[in-house]
Protein backbone atom coordinates (compact mmCIF):
# COMPACT_ATOMS: atom_id res chain seq x y z
CA UNK A 1 0.00 0.00 0.00
CA UNK A 2 1.38 3.35 -0.97
CA UNK A 3 2.09 6.46 0.34
CA UNK A 4 -0.85 9.15 -0.89
CA UNK A 5 0.06 12.14 0.55
CA UNK A 6 2.06 13.96 3.57
CA UNK A 7 1.11 17.18 5.49
CA UNK A 8 2.44 18.49 8.14
CA UNK A 9 0.82 21.99 9.86
CA UNK A 10 2.10 23.80 13.51
CA UNK A 11 -0.50 24.56 16.14
CA UNK A 12 0.26 26.62 19.30
CA UNK A 13 -1.56 24.43 22.11
CA UNK A 14 -3.20 26.47 25.40
CA UNK A 15 -2.24 24.78 28.56
CA UNK A 16 -5.57 25.18 31.09
CA UNK A 17 -3.20 26.65 33.79
CA UNK A 18 0.63 27.74 33.60
CA UNK A 19 3.20 25.83 35.55
CA UNK A 20 6.69 26.27 36.85
CA UNK A 21 9.79 24.39 36.86
CA UNK A 22 13.73 25.44 37.32
CA UNK A 23 14.20 28.23 35.17
CA UNK A 24 11.15 28.16 32.91
CA UNK A 25 7.86 29.09 33.74
CA UNK A 26 4.83 27.67 30.47
CA UNK A 27 1.11 28.67 29.80
CA UNK A 28 1.29 27.21 26.12
CA UNK A 29 3.13 24.84 23.79
CA UNK A 30 3.58 24.70 20.58
CA UNK A 31 3.23 20.64 18.58
CA UNK A 32 3.70 20.16 15.18
CA UNK A 33 1.82 17.25 13.73
CA UNK A 34 2.21 15.12 10.85
CA UNK A 35 -0.68 13.47 8.23
CA UNK A 36 0.38 10.75 6.33
CA UNK A 37 -2.67 9.60 4.09
CA UNK A 38 -2.21 6.26 2.43
CA UNK A 39 -3.86 4.99 -0.83
CA UNK A 40 -6.70 2.84 0.65
CA UNK A 41 -7.78 6.20 2.90
CA UNK A 42 -5.83 5.33 6.12
CA UNK A 43 -4.78 8.30 7.76
CA UNK A 44 -1.67 8.01 9.98
CA UNK A 45 -1.11 10.86 12.82
CA UNK A 46 2.24 12.08 14.36
CA UNK A 47 3.14 14.84 16.59
CA UNK A 48 5.97 15.83 18.07
CA UNK A 49 7.25 18.69 20.84
CA UNK A 50 10.40 19.18 21.18
CA UNK A 51 12.21 20.93 23.98
CA UNK A 52 14.78 23.40 22.06
CA UNK A 53 16.91 23.71 25.79
CA UNK A 54 17.25 20.06 25.87
CA UNK A 55 17.73 18.74 21.99
CA UNK A 56 18.65 22.15 20.39
CA UNK A 57 15.23 21.73 18.24
CA UNK A 58 12.33 23.80 18.13
CA UNK A 59 8.77 23.18 16.83
CA UNK A 60 9.52 25.53 13.68
CA UNK A 61 12.64 24.04 12.49
CA UNK A 62 10.43 20.61 12.49
CA UNK A 63 7.98 21.83 10.78
CA UNK A 64 10.15 23.02 8.06
CA UNK A 65 11.93 20.28 8.29
CA UNK A 66 8.61 17.79 7.66
CA UNK A 67 8.12 20.29 4.72
CA UNK A 68 10.98 19.42 3.00
CA UNK A 69 11.56 17.58 -1.05
CA UNK A 70 13.37 14.72 1.47
CA UNK A 71 10.16 14.24 3.48
CA UNK A 72 7.38 14.48 0.29
CA UNK A 73 9.50 11.57 -1.38
CA UNK A 74 8.30 9.67 0.62
CA UNK A 75 4.71 9.59 -1.49
CA UNK A 76 4.38 6.98 -3.19
CA UNK A 77 6.82 4.58 -1.06
CA UNK A 78 5.20 1.28 0.55
CA UNK A 79 4.07 1.93 3.83
CA UNK A 80 5.57 -1.53 4.45
CA UNK A 81 9.06 -0.11 4.20
CA UNK A 82 8.48 2.33 6.83
CA UNK A 83 11.01 1.59 9.22
CA UNK A 84 13.54 2.10 5.76
CA UNK A 85 12.01 5.64 5.98
CA UNK A 86 12.33 6.27 9.35
CA UNK A 87 15.99 4.89 9.10
CA UNK A 88 16.51 7.33 5.73
CA UNK A 89 14.89 10.82 7.53
CA UNK A 90 17.47 9.95 10.68
CA UNK A 91 20.18 9.90 8.10
CA UNK A 92 18.94 13.47 6.18
CA UNK A 93 18.03 15.18 9.67
CA UNK A 94 20.37 13.76 12.55
CA UNK A 95 20.24 15.68 15.71
CA UNK A 96 16.42 16.55 14.32
CA UNK A 97 14.60 14.06 16.93
CA UNK A 98 11.54 16.34 16.61
CA UNK A 99 11.45 15.99 13.03
CA UNK A 100 11.97 12.37 13.24
CA UNK A 101 9.54 11.69 15.85
CA UNK A 102 6.65 13.29 13.99
CA UNK A 103 7.35 11.01 11.10
CA UNK A 104 8.06 7.74 13.35
CA UNK A 105 4.76 8.11 15.06
CA UNK A 106 2.35 8.68 11.84
CA UNK A 107 4.17 6.33 10.02
CA UNK A 108 3.73 3.47 12.74
CA UNK A 109 -0.11 4.63 13.07
CA UNK A 110 -0.52 4.07 9.24
CA UNK A 111 1.12 0.64 9.06
CA UNK A 112 -0.31 -0.36 11.90
CA UNK A 113 -3.90 0.22 10.67
CA UNK A 114 -3.04 -0.92 7.42
CA UNK A 115 -2.48 -4.18 9.27
CA UNK A 116 -5.50 -3.61 11.06
CA UNK A 117 -3.41 -3.70 14.87
CA UNK A 118 -2.65 -1.31 17.39
CA UNK A 119 1.16 -0.79 17.66
CA UNK A 120 1.93 -2.32 20.61
CA UNK A 121 0.72 -5.63 19.81
CA UNK A 122 3.00 -5.65 16.46
CA UNK A 123 5.97 -5.42 18.99
CA UNK A 124 4.47 -7.32 21.22
CA UNK A 125 2.44 -6.28 24.64
CA UNK A 126 3.89 -6.99 27.80
CA UNK A 127 1.80 -4.72 29.93
CA UNK A 128 -2.08 -4.01 30.06
CA UNK A 129 -2.21 -1.11 32.37
CA UNK A 130 0.24 1.15 34.15
CA UNK A 131 0.07 3.91 36.54
CA UNK A 132 1.06 7.36 35.78
CA UNK A 133 2.68 10.03 37.75
CA UNK A 134 1.09 13.70 37.22
CA UNK A 135 2.97 16.96 38.08
CA UNK A 136 3.13 19.65 40.35
CA UNK A 137 5.44 22.71 39.13
CA UNK A 138 7.21 24.56 41.31
CA UNK A 139 5.44 26.38 43.65
CA UNK A 140 4.67 27.38 48.11
CA UNK A 141 3.67 24.77 50.15
CA UNK A 142 0.45 26.26 49.94
CA UNK A 143 -0.45 25.76 46.66
CA UNK A 144 1.63 22.23 46.38
CA UNK A 145 -0.81 20.71 49.18
CA UNK A 146 -3.47 22.00 47.33
CA UNK A 147 -2.75 20.53 43.93
CA UNK A 148 -1.97 17.36 45.76
CA UNK A 149 -5.56 16.81 47.46
CA UNK A 150 -6.97 17.74 44.35
CA UNK A 151 -4.92 15.27 42.30
CA UNK A 152 -5.73 12.48 44.67
CA UNK A 153 -9.68 13.47 44.42
CA UNK A 154 -9.08 12.73 40.66
CA UNK A 155 -7.90 9.04 41.66
CA UNK A 156 -4.01 9.91 40.89
CA UNK A 157 -2.01 7.91 43.38
CA UNK A 158 1.71 8.90 42.24
CA UNK A 159 3.08 12.91 42.54
CA UNK A 160 6.01 14.30 40.84
CA UNK A 161 6.71 17.42 42.20
CA UNK A 162 9.34 20.05 40.83
CA UNK A 163 11.76 21.02 42.64
CA UNK A 164 15.54 22.60 41.90
CA UNK A 165 15.36 26.20 43.28
CA UNK A 166 16.33 25.73 47.08
CA UNK A 167 16.64 22.32 48.67
CA UNK A 168 15.41 23.58 51.58
CA UNK A 169 12.48 24.36 50.75
CA UNK A 170 11.52 21.56 48.18
CA UNK A 171 12.28 19.22 51.52
CA UNK A 172 10.06 21.08 53.22
CA UNK A 173 7.52 20.77 51.05
CA UNK A 174 7.73 17.42 50.37
CA UNK A 175 7.67 16.97 54.23
CA UNK A 176 4.08 18.83 54.36
CA UNK A 177 2.78 17.19 51.05
CA UNK A 178 3.73 13.60 53.22
CA UNK A 179 1.95 14.74 55.84
CA UNK A 180 -0.65 15.72 54.43
CA UNK A 181 -1.68 12.90 52.31
CA UNK A 182 0.39 9.88 53.84
CA UNK A 183 2.39 7.20 53.04
CA UNK A 184 -0.30 5.98 50.43
CA UNK A 185 0.88 7.95 48.13
CA UNK A 186 3.86 7.76 45.92
CA UNK A 187 6.58 10.99 45.67
CA UNK A 188 8.74 11.36 42.89
CA UNK A 189 10.69 14.56 42.49
CA UNK A 190 12.55 16.08 39.53
CA UNK A 191 15.13 18.52 39.83
CA UNK A 192 15.50 19.55 36.31
CA UNK A 193 19.71 19.96 36.89
CA UNK A 194 18.57 22.24 39.85
CA UNK A 195 20.86 20.90 42.12
CA UNK A 196 24.52 20.80 42.79
CA UNK A 197 26.46 17.63 44.17
CA UNK A 198 26.16 19.12 47.77
CA UNK A 199 22.43 20.09 47.54
CA UNK A 200 21.55 16.79 46.26
CA UNK A 201 23.32 15.33 48.97
CA UNK A 202 20.94 17.19 51.26
CA UNK A 203 17.88 15.91 49.41
CA UNK A 204 19.30 12.36 49.34
CA UNK A 205 19.41 12.20 53.30
CA UNK A 206 16.00 13.79 53.80
CA UNK A 207 14.55 11.90 50.96
CA UNK A 208 15.32 8.34 52.76
CA UNK A 209 13.46 9.46 56.10
CA UNK A 210 10.02 8.46 56.93
CA UNK A 211 8.54 12.06 56.98
CA UNK A 212 9.57 12.66 53.57
CA UNK A 213 10.29 9.35 51.68
CA UNK A 214 10.73 10.02 47.97
CA UNK A 215 10.56 7.19 45.46
CA UNK A 216 12.73 8.72 42.57
CA UNK A 217 14.63 11.75 41.80
CA UNK A 218 14.67 12.79 38.16
CA UNK A 219 18.32 14.62 36.91
CA UNK A 220 19.19 16.05 39.88
CA UNK A 221 22.14 17.31 38.37
CA UNK A 222 23.28 19.40 35.11
CA UNK A 223 24.28 17.55 31.94
CA UNK A 224 28.14 16.75 32.13
CA UNK A 225 28.39 16.44 35.27
CA UNK A 226 26.88 12.53 36.13
CA UNK A 227 30.49 11.47 36.70
CA UNK A 228 29.74 13.58 40.14
CA UNK A 229 26.80 11.02 41.53
CA UNK A 230 29.30 8.49 41.42
CA UNK A 231 30.03 9.74 44.70
CA UNK A 232 27.02 8.40 46.02
CA UNK A 233 26.50 5.02 47.03
CA UNK A 234 24.76 1.90 44.62
CA UNK A 235 21.39 2.31 46.37
CA UNK A 236 21.57 6.24 46.19
CA UNK A 237 22.21 5.97 42.56
CA UNK A 238 19.39 3.48 41.88
CA UNK A 239 17.07 6.17 43.06
CA UNK A 240 18.11 8.41 40.60
CA UNK A 241 16.68 8.98 37.27
CA UNK A 242 18.76 9.69 33.67
CA UNK A 243 16.32 12.59 32.05
CA UNK A 244 17.97 15.09 29.90
CA UNK A 245 21.53 13.56 30.26
CA UNK A 246 19.80 10.53 27.98
CA UNK A 247 19.17 11.86 24.75
CA UNK A 248 20.24 8.87 22.45
CA UNK A 249 21.47 5.08 21.96
CA UNK A 250 25.20 6.86 22.56
CA UNK A 251 24.54 8.79 25.46
CA UNK A 252 22.52 5.29 26.56
CA UNK A 253 25.69 3.18 25.89
CA UNK A 254 27.61 5.94 28.07
CA UNK A 255 25.24 5.73 31.31
CA UNK A 256 24.76 1.67 31.20
CA UNK A 257 28.67 1.42 31.72
CA UNK A 258 29.72 0.57 35.13
CA UNK A 259 30.04 2.23 37.40
CA UNK A 260 26.42 3.39 36.49
CA UNK A 261 25.61 7.05 37.68
CA UNK A 262 21.38 6.55 37.14
CA UNK A 263 19.43 3.29 37.66
CA UNK A 264 16.50 4.28 35.97
CA UNK A 265 16.24 6.04 31.94
CA UNK A 266 13.56 8.30 31.37
CA UNK A 267 13.21 7.69 27.77
CA UNK A 268 10.63 10.35 25.91
CA UNK A 269 10.37 10.20 22.39
CA UNK A 270 11.12 13.83 21.70
CA UNK A 271 14.26 13.43 23.25
CA UNK A 272 15.04 10.31 21.07
CA UNK A 273 12.88 10.74 18.16
CA UNK A 274 10.07 8.19 17.93
CA UNK A 275 9.40 4.40 19.06
CA UNK A 276 11.85 3.08 17.01
CA UNK A 277 14.76 5.18 18.06
CA UNK A 278 13.49 4.76 21.77
CA UNK A 279 13.30 0.82 21.43
CA UNK A 280 17.18 0.79 20.99
CA UNK A 281 17.12 2.50 24.37
CA UNK A 282 14.92 0.27 26.08
CA UNK A 283 17.28 -2.68 24.43
CA UNK A 284 20.09 -0.70 26.20
CA UNK A 285 18.28 -0.35 29.46
CA UNK A 286 17.37 -4.40 29.45
CA UNK A 287 21.03 -5.19 28.83
CA UNK A 288 22.51 -3.49 31.70
CA UNK A 289 19.54 -4.27 34.05
CA UNK A 290 18.21 -0.37 34.08
CA UNK A 291 14.74 0.10 34.93
CA UNK A 292 12.72 2.49 32.32
CA UNK A 293 10.78 5.23 33.44
CA UNK A 294 8.51 6.63 30.40
CA UNK A 295 8.38 10.72 30.20
CA UNK A 296 6.90 13.35 28.05
CA UNK A 297 6.98 16.91 27.22
CA UNK A 298 3.51 18.93 27.10
CA UNK A 299 2.33 16.77 24.43
CA UNK A 300 -0.54 16.10 22.16
CA UNK A 301 -2.23 12.60 22.71
CA UNK A 302 -0.85 11.55 19.29
CA UNK A 303 2.54 11.49 20.54
CA UNK A 304 1.31 10.54 24.69
CA UNK A 305 -0.40 7.40 23.17
CA UNK A 306 2.59 6.61 20.54
CA UNK A 307 4.52 6.50 23.75
CA UNK A 308 2.45 4.24 25.27
CA UNK A 309 2.74 1.66 23.05
CA UNK A 310 6.22 1.17 22.92
CA UNK A 311 6.22 1.44 26.89
CA UNK A 312 3.88 -1.32 26.97
CA UNK A 313 6.48 -3.62 25.09
CA UNK A 314 8.87 -3.46 27.56
CA UNK A 315 8.91 -6.08 29.50
CA UNK A 316 11.31 -3.71 32.32
CA UNK A 317 8.97 -0.75 31.75
CA UNK A 318 8.48 -0.07 36.05
CA UNK A 319 7.51 3.89 35.49
CA UNK A 320 5.51 6.52 33.95
CA UNK A 321 4.87 9.62 33.91
CA UNK A 322 2.84 10.66 30.68
CA UNK A 323 0.65 13.72 31.73
CA UNK A 324 1.58 15.84 28.96
CA UNK A 325 -2.15 15.63 27.49
CA UNK A 326 -4.00 16.35 30.61
CA UNK A 327 -3.57 20.05 30.65
CA UNK A 328 -3.92 20.89 27.00
CA UNK A 329 -7.24 23.23 26.39
CA UNK A 330 -6.93 21.30 22.83
CA UNK A 331 -5.88 19.19 20.97
CA UNK A 332 -6.41 17.85 16.78
CA UNK A 333 -7.06 14.71 18.08
CA UNK A 334 -9.12 12.46 21.02
CA UNK A 335 -8.77 8.72 22.01
CA UNK A 336 -5.57 6.87 21.55
CA UNK A 337 -5.87 5.65 25.65
CA UNK A 338 -7.92 5.38 28.83
CA UNK A 339 -7.64 7.16 32.37
CA UNK A 340 -8.84 5.27 34.85
CA UNK A 341 -8.19 5.65 38.56
CA UNK A 342 -4.49 7.12 37.64
CA UNK A 343 -3.60 4.29 35.47
CA UNK A 344 -3.54 4.53 31.69
CA UNK A 345 -4.39 2.11 29.36
CA UNK A 346 -4.64 1.55 25.85
CA UNK A 347 -7.51 0.76 23.27
CA UNK A 348 -8.01 -2.13 20.82
CA UNK A 349 -8.02 0.37 17.94
CA UNK A 350 -5.39 -0.02 15.62
CA UNK A 351 -2.74 1.97 14.72
CA UNK A 352 -2.76 4.41 17.78
CA UNK A 353 -6.25 4.42 17.85
CA UNK A 354 -7.03 7.84 17.60
CA UNK A 355 -10.24 9.91 16.26
CA UNK A 356 -9.24 12.90 13.98
CA UNK A 357 -11.40 15.82 12.65
CA UNK A 358 -10.05 16.76 9.44
CA UNK A 359 -12.14 19.90 9.93
CA UNK A 360 -9.37 21.34 12.72
CA UNK A 361 -6.60 20.58 10.58
CA UNK A 362 -5.16 24.39 10.42
CA UNK A 363 -5.38 25.57 6.55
Amino acid sequence: MKIKSIQACLKNLALTKPYRIAGHTFSEVENVFLKIELENGIIGIGAASPAEEVVGETCAQSLKNLQTDEIQSFVGRDIRHFHTLIHETADHFPQQPGTLAALDIALHDAFAQFLGVPIVEFYGRQHLFLPTSVTIGLMGVADTLAEGVEYIKQGFRILKVKTGDNVQEDVERIRKLREKLGRAILIRVDANQGYDLAALQIFLRAAERADVNVELIEQPLPVGQEKQLLELTTAQRQTLVADESLKDARSAIALATEPKPFGVFNIKLMKCGGLLAALDLATIARLADIRLFWGCNDESIASITATLHVAFACPHTRYLDLDGSFDLAEDLVRGGFLLRDGCLELTQKPGLGLTFDPAKWPN
